[in-house]
């Protein structure tokens, strides 16, 4: 019981801050799950399965509050798709530890930039269309490696290179739900197929995963509210700000120092 209500607390906090930034739920589950022992494939399963309940909560609360750019969000989410299901198939057979140096370094880079944009109040400018596919392919891919890279990938970009915080912040978050099933289906499927031998850690930390999908389900109808009210700059600065925390933390664990 004591680990449900554990996981009840995080599950609404880091879905309270994913849905109004437009990241942190995989990250903050995902550091939480590792914390406890659990193995990091099945760390980003239990986290993707939980975020298909919690990211449809949010997508409708983001299109409700009209969040959601929806010709950047189809490429974006079929793109995200396809990364997704090939992530999950390598994470289930080889080290996704490799590419996190890089994923820390390009974080640094993009939070910085963001920072600098919401200090500076520099013009907003529409991300291309033709390049949304290919950012989902690359964020749906380090999504699945990292158990939480879709946020910190999409969003970050979106919002570093001049898109409106609040409809990047809506449409990573709408076509999540589309990324993270698919995720979650490459998975399963991996499980039936026998080319993943972790899975058993799924039924062993089932009350821990309900408690994510509960406290997530109960914080996700605020995303779409809090991403509508809060001034573009503030949002900007959120964004920047948990990115470089991500950004520090991820370092301060490859450096060994936590």
């Amino acid at each position: 019981m004591q680990d449900f209500l554990i996981f009840l607390f995080v599950g609404f906090l880091a879905q309270a801050v994913d849905g109004a930034l437009g990241m942190a739920y995989g990250v903050i589950s995902s550091t939480v799950l590792l914390s406890f022992g659990v193995p990091p494939a099945t760390a980003s399963a239990s986290v993707h399965a939980a975020e298909v309940f919690t990211t449809a909560a949010s997508a409708g609360s983001h299109a409700a509050n009209r969040n959601v750019n929806w010709k950047l969000f189809v490429p974006l989410a079929l793109g995200g798709v396809v990364g997704g299901g090939l992530g999950a198939f390598v994470l289930t057979s080889i080290d996704g530890d490799l590419l996190k140096p890089w994923i820390t370094a390009y974080l640094s880079v993009m939070g910085l930039v963001i920072v600098w944009r919401a200090t500076r109040k520099t013009r907003e400018r529409p991300f291309p269309i033709r390049l949304s596919g290919p950012l989902g392919l690359v964020g749906g891919f380090f999504d699945a490696i990292g158990g939480g890279g879709w946020g910190p990938t999409v969003t970050t970009t979106l919002v570093g290179t001049g898109q409106d915080a609040r409809t990047s912040i809506g449409t990573a978050n709408t076509a999540e739900f589309f990324v993270t099933s698919a995720i979650s289906a490459a998975f399963l499927t991996a499980l039936l197929t026998g080319h993943w031998d972790q899975a058993d850690g799924i039924v062993s930390h089932a009350t821990s995963i309900l408690g994510l999908i509960l406290g997530g389900l109960m914080a996700a109808p605020l995303a779409g509210v809090i991403a509508r009210i809060a001034p573009r700059r503030v949002l900007t600065y959120g964004v920047g700000a948990v990115v470089l925390l991500s950004a520090g933390y991820q370092a301060l664990r490859l450096f060994k120092v936590i």
